[in-house]
């Protein structure tokens, strides 16, 4: 661990090429007394000054990877982007997480930023150089680490950028998706353990973790403790199983720092940015905390929801689909940093902001065709709103049929049920998707659903998802005119399985027409959602089933918005699995990510006139 005195002369020298900014790190004492790595930047003259902080596990003196812009593929340094806001009058201030680089104390994950977050603005308010207002920002965890410190309206606060993270409700997105479990958490540690202060400091431990290959250890899950990649780091090994095995939303799921929605009544007043994407595993965190802040009357809110996935905000293309120029977020904020900085000016001084309630980027209406580096033209294009949901939007039905269609009329009385057999030992494979941090075991973004070997538990002969026996995939007539879809999505099922529980997906798809650069069509993967049924009811209290006991769920799947074009068929794939991006469900009943025993469950699906199946989408007028 890095030594870091208590405090340092600000006198300190400027970071190289930072021209006009003074700097120092100090060691900032929590209540508990554990000190936190924390660099300060200031700009020239005699202050005080308002302050941007960022507190990160990351490392406080290492670039984030997502600040570059269109123009700029590199990433920016921390001082580099510390100089941008002090040339303009802004005090910055880096913070490692405790138990993270060189900050002490024990880094359990997402539960000690909130007090820690306010002790920290708590101090900086009480600096000389402080004008007592400040405005947070940061990606993904940085972003959890925001609203861990708004839950406890902390003092000074007035502004906030809460890119893609900030967990509304982690047991229904970002931990767990309503009961079942995000493997991104496994592959988090894994990487995270190894950049951890105690592997830097124990050669032995380091090597250990660096050995284990983590794409095999996702052939042998469940993992046990003591018998899992992270054995070598029993802390972080701890912290994983902690959050894989609290299945039911009890108080361990109502925690600062993972359940915004329980503070929403008495969050700070701060000017907010909520921002996530569709293929981003934090946009049914955005659009929460952003109603729910909105409602219960605290600060501006505001919501961008991009086409990108994790923190690629100034990329156009995710996956195998390129989504246009105006794609990137700079196509119409200049760029991310000056964007921040106009949302900060107008939280402390005023200045005029005029950006939207909300922005989106409604995917859809490209060419279709191969762009020149072979991937789909799907487009897209942004648009502005009042609220969210989107005003004027309706919602409308497609019914699911016993022949597969997917249609706005009602089912027949007596349409048998659908039924396929699940077996958790050959789960459906993760073809791209809303996700993030999965690597190397799984890629984000959106890919025609078909089998291959550049997909993890793909086998030949590398096939369509849809011919599988253990999907069900409806889908509508080609559409004869264009249909546009923005907001939240739910698919109400009606189901039963013959064990004591199971899982349900759904995954809605724009399914592309043949055509000479795609002669079997392409079918291009929108959003998906899960449901572990023994939570369907009562998230609180698992139930499991009486075989052949049949039950309404609702699987909300996050939001999305995409043009279908004429020709285009809109199609939902049902099934019980989505693996590597969701733990699998063995169909037993066992305790959450302690089983040891697997069965074939025989799952289904009803699509009469008294249990109509469907799918309801946000029909927002062109």
């Amino acid at each position: 661990m890095t030594s870091i005195p208590a405090s340092v002369s600000p006198a300190g020298s400027a970071p190289t090429g930072v021209a006009g900014n003074r700097f120092w790190t100090a060691r900032v004492a929590m209540r508990d007394g554990v000190g936190l790595a924390t660099d300060i930047h200031l700009p020239d003259g005699p202050g005080p000054f308002p302050v941007v902080l960022e507190r990160t596990p990351y490392g406080r003196d290492l670039a984030s990877r997502s600040e570059i812009t269109a123009a700029e593929a590199v990433p920016m340094s921390r001082s580099a982007l510390a100089g941008f806001f002090t040339a303009h009058g802004y005090a910055v201030v880096y913070q490692d997480n405790r138990g993270r680089h060189g900050s002490e104390g024990v880094f359990v994950k997402y539960l000690s930023d909130g007090e820690d977050g306010f002790d920290t603005c708590a101090w900086l308010v009480g600096q000389d150089w402080c004008d007592g207002r400040i405005c947070t920002m940061g990606l993904s965890y940085a972003a959890h680490t925001q609203a861990a410190l708004g839950c406890l309206d902390a003092p000074g606060v007035v502004a906030q950028v809460l890119d893609s993270g900030g967990f509304a409700n982690a047991w229904a997105g970002g931990i767990r998706q309503f009961g079942a479990f995000e493997l991104k958490q496994a592959t988090w540690a894994h990487k995270q353990a190894i950049q951890s202060p105690e592997a830097q400091a124990d050669p032995v431990m380091k090597a250990a973790l660096e050995a284990e290959d983590i794409r095999d250890w996702f052939t042998r899950l469940p993992w046990r403790p003591g018998h899992s990649p992270l054995r070598h780091h029993p802390a972080y090994e701890a912290y994983l199983f902690d959050q894989w095995r609290h299945g039911p939303f009890d108080g361990f799921w109502r925690q600062l720092g993972i359940w915004a929605e329980g503070f929403h009544a008495r969050y700070s007043r701060a000017d907010c940015v909520h921002m996530s994407s569709w293929f981003d595993p934090y946009t049914l965190t955005a659009t929460a905390n952003y109603i729910g802040l909105k409602r219960a009357g605290r600060g501006t809110q505001r919501l961008i929801l991009g086409p990108w996935k994790h923190g690629d905000r100034s990329a156009t293309r995710f996956g195998d689909v390129a989504f246009g120029p105006d794609a990137a977020i700079d196509s119409w904020a200049g760029d991310w940093r000056h964007y921040r900085l106009r949302h900060f000016d107008h939280a402390v001084a005023g200045t005029p902001n005029p950006e939207p309630s909300v922005r989106v980027f409604v995917m859809g209406g490209g060419s279709g065709r191969r762009d020149p580096a072979g991937h789909l033209e799907h487009g897209g294009r942004w648009i502005s709103l009042d609220d969210w949901p989107a005003p004027g939007a309706s919602p409308r039905a497609f019914h699911l049929h016993g022949d597969m269609r997917l249609d706005p009329a009602a089912p027949a009385e007596a349409a048998p049920p659908l039924a396929y057999d699940f077996d958790p030992a050959r789960p459906v494979p993760t073809i791209g998707g809303n996700f993030s941090s999965l690597e190397p075991v799984a890629s984000a973004g959106a890919w025609d659903q078909v089998e291959s070997e550049a997909f993890f538990g793909c086998t030949a002969p590398f096939l369509p998802l849809a011919s599988r026996a253990d999907v069900l995939a409806f889908q509508t007539a080609p559409l004869h005119e264009a249909v546009q879809v923005v907001g939240p999505i739910t698919a109400e099922l009606w189901v039963s399985t013959d064990g004591p529980d199971t899982d349900f997906t759904a995954k809605l798809i724009d399914v592309h027409p043949p055509s000479a650069d795609y002669p079997r069509g392409y079918a291009m993967n929108l959003t998906d959602g899960v449901v572990r049924l023994r939570y369907s009811e009562d998230w609180s209290r698992p139930r499991w089933r009486r075989p052949g006991e049949i039950v309404k769920i609702v699987v909300t799947l996050p939001p999305m918005a995409n043009l279908f074009l004429p020709g285009h068929r809109i199609r939902l794939d049902v099934s019980s699995s989505n693996f590597p991006k969701f733990d699998v469900n063995p169909n037993t009943g066992e305790a959450e990510g302690a089983s040891r025993r697997r069965r074939v469950a025989t799952n289904t699906v009803f699509v009469d006139a008294a249990r109509p199946s469907r799918l309801v989408l946000p029909i927002l007028p062109i």
